[in-house]
């Protein structure tokens, strides 16, 4: 929903050339109440359709979207500056789990018998109805199907805010889930204004809200959502540990380093950010990292040669750089980069820190960029007490040639998700989401099926049993 007949909130800025596109307006707020109707509407329809028929429609959307990979990517890498190669490789992994969804959804939602001497007891996975879900800019089809996808399965229907930079990637999605069968009212966009937010949440048509987003995004919602009474699932910033206990095929971790620090230019809340590397080996880790960062070539993201891409907007790259000047202004050292290239567009130098302590920004807070923070310490104690010194617990990683001792170190950190020898990584079967300010519930597997529905009881005891007390 939105029209391209004025200036709005909803604009697509190219951010390697700082050019406006295309602009959207925004609904009022009588365009909302009616989109929350429709959608309510749809939803008493499309609870009652079998399950295997709403799997098959999202099935058929990831289908749809592997066969538009290229007109999907290039809106991307137009919208948030996302390197072509990069876009594409999002693509392919949101059509996946629309795939995944309408393969594997059905058997989520299936009845599930308990034993007890109570009766027959079974739990029921019953849709709860229109959802809102708040996505971000940096996964602009990733962040929206692993959430439309298991919901649109198990029954609810869908109000999607999308990014304001984002909108014509939020039309080709509603535009996908319509050509994939979707009825009208199941899936729809909502260009609303974000002091319309509430508004939606607040209706009592409304019965749940999953957000990806700033800490700040995910309080507010919290707190609207909690007033209300109404569920929500939170999936919120990052600083994810990368652990490096040893320097058994260095060549790999340095490369693990630099992927996991550049994937989506640093803008990832998942991305590595804050290196921790035991003494022995801490040198030759920076060294390595130092040189891939160097030779890193800044251009047009849509070219294939590209290998540092901008930032989404010029406010996200003053912000970085803001960050940045803290640390140095109070010791940090820059090992490489450190600032912004002399290129129109929002570029920012791939950078390193050293030296980073608590007094510093950079120690806390998340870095949205291309920028790596690199700690020596002493051992893997010190490793798992650094790596926890943090407001966050979403992923984080561990590279050690010895299993048990990796798994030693993963098991001692405090977060939703720890992989071992490869950066945090992102799949249809894999639960997703955090602990601490990086939020709450998870998506993507089979849990994130089970968070927005209702886990209702059915226990039947036999018409002739006597009556006990419930302790009985």
């Amino acid at each position: 929903m939105g029209t391209a007949t004025g200036a709005g909130h909803y604009a697509t800025t190219n951010p390697y050339t700082d050019e406006r596109v295309r602009e959207f307006d925004t609904l009022d707020g009588e365009q909302v109440d009616r989109a929350v109707q429709a959608a309510h509407e749809a939803f008493g329809r499309w609870r009652r359709r079998p399950i295997g028929e709403r799997a098959a429609i999202v099935g058929r959307a990831g289908e749809l979207l592997a066969q538009r990979r290229d007109r999907f990517a290039a809106l991307v890498t137009l919208e948030m500056g996302k390197l072509t190669g990069g876009a594409g490789e999002e693509t392919d992994l949101s059509a996946r789990i629309l795939r995944y969804y309408g393969d594997a959804g059905p058997a989520f939602a299936a009845p599930r018998a308990i034993a007890t001497d109570a009766g027959d007891a079974v739990v029921l996975s019953e849709p709860l109805g229109v959802l809102l879900g708040i996505e971000p800019w940096n996964y602009p089809l990733y962040q929206v199907v692993r959430f439309a996808g298991p919901n649109l399965v198990a029954g609810n229907t869908v109000l999607l805010k999308h990014a304001g930079n984002c909108p014509q990637n939020a039309l080709a999605l509603e535009e996908l889930f319509r050509d994939a069968g979707a009825p009208e009212g199941v899936y729809a966009n909502l260009f609303v204004a974000t002091s319309d937010v509430e508004r939606v949440i607040e209706s009592p048509l409304v019965q749940g809200v999953a957000l990806t987003g700033s800490e700040s995004a995910g309080a507010a919602v919290a707190e609207i959502a909690g007033r209300h009474l109404k569920k929500a699932v939170l999936e919120l910033g990052g600083s994810d540990p990368f652990v490096v206990l040893d320097g058994v095929r260095l060549e790999r971790t340095v490369e693990a380093a630099v992927r996991g620090r550049l994937e989506n230019m640093g803008q990832s809340c998942v991305a590595s950010k804050r290196f921790i590397v035991l003494h022995e080996v801490y040198d030759d880790f920076v060294a390595g990292m130092r040189d891939r960062f160097a030779a890193l070539r800044p251009g047009d993201p849509a070219d294939p040669a590209t290998t540092l891409g901008p930032l989404s907007s010029e406010q996200a790259a003053h912000a970085l750089m803001e960050q940045v000047d803290d640390a140095v202004d109070k010791g940090a050292t820059v090992v490489v980069g450190g600032g912004r290239p002399d290129l129109p567009g929002a570029f920012f130098e791939a950078t390193i820190l050293t030296g980073v302590t608590p007094d510093m920004r950079a120690y806390r807070e998340e870095l949205f960029g291309p920028v790596a923070v690199v700690h020596r310490v002493a051992d893997d104690e010190a490793a798992i007490a650094l790596a926890n010194d943090s407001p966050y617990g979403l992923g984080g990683a561990v590279f050690a040639d010895d299993p048990d001792r990796a798994r030693r170190v993963a098991d001692g950190l405090d977060s939703g998700m720890v992989w071992i020898n490869h950066p945090t990584g992102s799949r249809p079967e894999l639960p997703f989401g955090g602990i601490k300010r990086s939020g709450y519930g998870r998506e993507l597997s089979e849990l994130g099926m089970r968070e927005l529905v209702n886990h209702k009881l059915v226990c039947a005891v036999a018409s002739d049993a006597p009556l006990g007390g419930f302790g009985g």
